[in-house]
């Protein structure tokens, strides 16, 4: 039997490994090692909660490899893909990389063969470009709407202009430069 079988079968018969008491307060579930004097879980009582052990660990071979058997290797920009043997090692992506960079990350590890284990790269490049020509759409659909408004806006004072007759234009001059001139400055 393979050492990457091995661990998958191990990980089945593995218990879940909660803390004491977690149900009585307010506790999350995640392990904590039971400390107190009379503490069953401490003492691996029957009936209550399993404690961490040696034996449950995975083998020596394959501890920290990926389902597949590929070393994981955390990658935030280009410089981290220099050195990556394609056969022995696998990809993960950081999740506070950007889209853009993201895009281009994955982009150059389909280039170079690597495998990505956080996600599926193809799929994520297509999802993800569509979204950003629908945004790019749509940004330009908003400026479209913005620029007939404007027009829109000019039109109706045009016209509002013409109504008016050349005295009414003058006395609106007039008041415009009084309002500049009787400014108080501070």
């Amino acid at each position: 039997m393979n050492h990457l079988e091995l661990r998958a079968e191990k990980k089945k018969k593995q218990p879940k490994f909660i803390r004491q008491d977690f149900h009585k307060k307010r506790l999350k579930k995640r392990w904590v090692k039971p400390r107190g004097l009379h503490s069953k879980v401490r003492m691996k009582r029957a009936g209550h909660p399993k404690k961490v052990a040696d034996g449950y660990g995975s083998p020596k071979d394959v501890r920290g490899l990926s389902k597949e058997g590929l070393n994981i290797i955390r990658v935030h920009n280009e410089k981290g893909l220099e050195g990556i043997d394609k056969e022995k090692d696998g990809v993960i992506i950081s999740n506070n990389v950007g889209l853009k960079n993201k895009l281009l990350l994955l982009k150059k590890i389909k280039e170079l063969g690597i495998k990505v284990l956080n996600l599926d790269a193809d799929d994520y490049i297509k999802k993800k470009e569509e979204e950003i020509k629908k945004r790019l759409e749509k940004k330009s659909k908003k400026k479209v709407e913005k620029k007939k408004k404007e027009e829109e806006k000019k039109e109706k004072k045009d016209k509002l202009e013409e109504k008016l007759t050349e005295e009414e234009i003058k006395d609106k001059n007039k008041q415009e430069k009084d309002k500049l001139l009787t400014k108080r400055e501070v």
